[in-house]
């Protein structure tokens, strides 16, 4: 309690003190344009800089003598449209009859130029955020406002399989680093008018289009309103990854549970759209955020869906087996060898024994040892080049293991246990959660070191606590175990089969939402054999 009113005082002092981070040139981006070109011309080049790469083409109608330009950004923009499209279609003035500045404005904003997107702006701060995303500006000596045009074009990565979450069965797509690209990954899937997709635009400097998606009639329209109230909340400098909106949108910041799930596969995606989720789309990362969030979400897997229900039923199982291993077995080891070796069969307590003859280390210390050297491994495998970390990761373990019991550092029974406990991590379908249960382990450790299989009880009771404490936009974190609707169990530690999953979950979608119809049980037809 005296941590947490220190972290309040803290947080208010914070909120009293903060300067809201603003651009240095935001004077500059409310002045108007003027009617001159050279003028408004000065304008951008101050605001951007004189940035070496802003392109500004200056050319004149000719029949008319009227003076303009178009101002672009290289790399931003598709260099073949702005030739053929603006300068192509702008030099050829032959059907500008009109010896009016603003009427051949006019005509040039209504059929002049072949794009669909040319709108009218005469604020210089939009013209500025069209420009520096890509758009073409064109300026018209005489006209105090600008076209801004559709240009966007950069180079993107090609649609490939997601490297974080790997299936058997199942959709080889993944999303990229383009929200466009990852929004048409959406609706292919989902072909429904229903659909909402409302834009964000989050971070001073970096003004990152941030989407929200949701079905319209499936998702509570408090929680969708929650969401977008955090969303507009956030006030930082940039957002350059969905982990930036991740730590700013989630209930309990400080706990090490993740409350809001995440994913690069389109499917899962629109999987937990349908179910009456709210997805979160960052421009610039391929990582999809997902809300509400429940506890059992990173313990399944999207191929659980695709296989024959009993298989997906027992993988579940299993990786609910393994997550609970991995975060208590090296405590339980501790335990069980320090305070309670009456409880191990007396030809296991020999082996053990034998093994740690000559150890200068308790079990605790053992225990440390090896796991913060499995950890600099997995680190080390996973920010080397791919195949020299496969490489490290293999053959460190092997001999790191082998001549640290060798050596007579280590038992073998403590290289087993840590072996079996980083494996076991290896089957969280989801990172963040296998790191969560990384992060338990070691509490958990010390307490069975100094209080034995009582203090790995008293630890597991607060964790259980701490998360039924949890919420996630509304939701009980460990829902649906925590709801009274029996019908919500049917997708938890097991899956029932499509046919019996009527409803939505009631604790996610507005109330009797169906997700399947009553009697679509298959079978054969009446009077076949």
């Amino acid at each position: 309690m005296a941590f947490q009113r220190i972290i309040r005082q803290w947080e208010k002092k914070q909120h009293t003190e903060q300067r809201t981070p603003q651009p240095e040139q935001n004077k500059s981006l409310n002045q108007p344009l003027t009617n001159d070109l050279d003028s408004n011309l000065a304008i951008v080049n101050q605001i951007m800089g004189h940035a070496s790469d802003m392109i500004i083409r200056n050319f004149t109608f000719s029949s008319m003598e009227i003076q303009a330009a178009i101002i672009t950004i290289k790399g931003l923009s598709e260099r073949e449209l702005i030739n053929e499209q603006v300068l192509g279609a702008l030099t050829q003035d032959a059907h500008f009859t009109n010896v009016n500045s603003r009427q051949i404005f006019e005509q040039i904003n209504q059929h002049g130029i072949p794009n669909i997107f040319v709108k009218e702006e005469a604020n210089v701060g939009n013209i500025i955020d069209q420009l520096i995303t890509g758009n073409t500006i064109f300026f018209m000596n005489g006209i105090n406002s600008a076209l801004i045009i559709g240009s966007q074009s950069w180079k993107d990565r090609a649609i490939s399989e997601p490297m974080s979450e790997n299936v058997v069965r199942g959709p080889r797509d993944g999303f990229t680093e383009t929200i466009d690209t990852n929004t048409a990954l959406i609706r292919r899937r989902i072909k429904s008018p229903d659909l909402r997709v409302d834009e964000f635009k989050i971070g001073v400097q970096t003004k990152t289009s941030v989407l929200l998606i949701y079905i319209n009639g499936v998702a509570r329209g408090a929680t969708v309103n929650e969401v977008k109230e955090r969303l507009q909340r956030i006030c930082i400098d940039g957002v350059l990854e969905s982990g930036y909106i991740e730590e700013l949108i989630e209930d309990s910041p400080l706990s090490p549970f993740p409350q809001v799930d995440h994913s690069e596969r389109p499917d899962k995606v629109s999987a937990a759209i349908l179910e009456g989720r709210i997805a979160i789309l960052v421009d610039n990362t391929p990582f999809v955020l997902m809300v509400p969030t429940v506890f059992l979400q990173f313990i399944q897997s999207p191929e659980d869906y695709y296989e024959r229900f009993y298989v997906g039923s027992l993988t579940r199982m299993v990786r609910l087996t393994a997550y609970f291993v991995s975060i208590i077995l090296p405590a339980l080891y501790i335990a069980l060898t320090s305070f309670h070796q009456e409880m191990i069969p007396t030809s296991l307590a020999l082996s053990i024994a034998a093994s740690r003859e000559g150890i200068p280390f308790p079990s605790i210390g053992e225990a440390f040892i090896m796991e913060a050297t499995f950890e600099i491994l997995r680190e080390a495998g996973l920010r080397l080049p791919k195949q020299a970390g496969q490489a490290v990761s293999i053959v460190g373990g092997l001999v790191i293991g082998q001549a640290a019991v060798q050596a007579g550092i280590v038992s073998q029974a403590m290289v087993i246990v840590v072996a079996l406990t980083g494996i076991s991590s290896f089957a969280i379908p989801a990172y963040n959660a296998a790191a969560a249960g990384r992060l338990i382990r070691f509490p958990l450790m010390i307490l069975a070191a100094v209080l034995g299989l009582p203090g790995i009880l008293a630890g597991l009771t607060i964790i259980l606590i701490h998360m039924s404490g949890l919420r996630s936009f509304g939701v009980n974190y460990l829902d649906p175990f925590t709801s009274p609707d029996v019908d919500q169990l049917k997708d938890t530690l097991v899956r029932a089969p499509w046919w019996a999953m009527f409803n939505l979950p009631g604790n996610i979608a507005r109330k009797n939402a169906l997700r399947v119809a009553y009697g679509s049980k298959p079978g054969p037809k009446n009077g076949s054999k």
